[in-house]
């Protein structure tokens, strides 16, 4: 760990009920990185952010911003703080139009530059959406607005949780494509993701996890496919790269 990141957990420990979901994880993420958490289903990948951004309570360990402890403050307050994220599913409120969810996401916004008329300038469909129902869209136009709905908050740190599920290739390439505008902005990136490919594509720095203890840690040209392939599904020794 360094004293130059800004998102960093430590010794982090998480229970659902009598089952630990998260083992003693640790890792700090710099300002303007992509940093990639990947693993199988059931591998704590999505406890692990939740935890982050303060939807579950720890057993143990620290969750810290900017050398600030937050670990044990409320969902809202880490918002304000500049904690994001994108849930898994996306869970907008589909009765509402696509420019109502938007609002809900400035309900704890901070000061930036992120703001609906910028969300809609970055996904230009959304323009002559934003009267329509998002029940009625498609998953990709849902994740999309689900990204819009994080953003306009103005995080440092955006939680992306399984950006390509259900999606069809193409449209998580284009959704990922933004992602560079995004880093500009000022925005610092973790992300889950179950395709390998994608997260090698995206990230500096890929962090596995197997039923919640750490496999593998290190930028993805430090790993062969092999390696993280036997991080991934727990074949053979366990390689935890340069850890920080």
């Amino acid at each position: 760990m360094t004293a130059a990141s800004l998102l960093e957990v430590r010794d982090l420990t998480v229970h659902h009920g009598q089952l630990r979901a998260i083992s003693d994880v640790s890792f700090g993420i710099r300002p303007g990185e992509v940093y990639a958490i990947i693993g199988a289903n059931g591998a704590g990948k999505t406890t692990l952010l939740r935890t982050i951004a303060g939807l579950h309570h720890p057993t143990s360990g620290q969750v810290l911003l900017d050398g600030a402890d937050v670990t044990r403050t409320r969902p809202e307050k880490r918002a304000t703080s500049g904690i994001s994220m994108v849930p898994e599913g996306r869970r907008l409120f589909p009765s509402l139009t696509l420019e109502e969810n938007l609002k809900v996401g400035a309900t704890f916004a901070r000061k930036g530059p992120w703001n609906i008329p910028a969300v809609m300038e970055l996904f230009p469909f959304m323009t002559e959406r934003r009267n329509q129902k998002t029940g009625q869209m498609s998953g990709g136009e849902q994740q999309m607005v689900a990204i819009g709905r994080a953003l306009v908050a103005n995080p440092r740190v955006l939680l992306l949780d399984e950006l390509s599920l259900g999606l069809a290739p193409v449209i998580v390439h284009r959704i990922y494509d933004v992602l560079p505008e995004i880093l500009a902005s000022g925005v610092t990136v973790l992300l889950v993701e179950q395709d390998v490919a994608q997260a090698r594509r995206v990230a500096g720095h890929l962090h596995c996890l197997l039923e919640g203890r750490t496999t593998l840690e290190g930028p993805p040209s430090e790993f062969t496919p092999e390696q993280v392939e036997a991080a991934y599904f727990g074949m053979g020794g366990h390689n935890t790269g340069g850890a920080r």
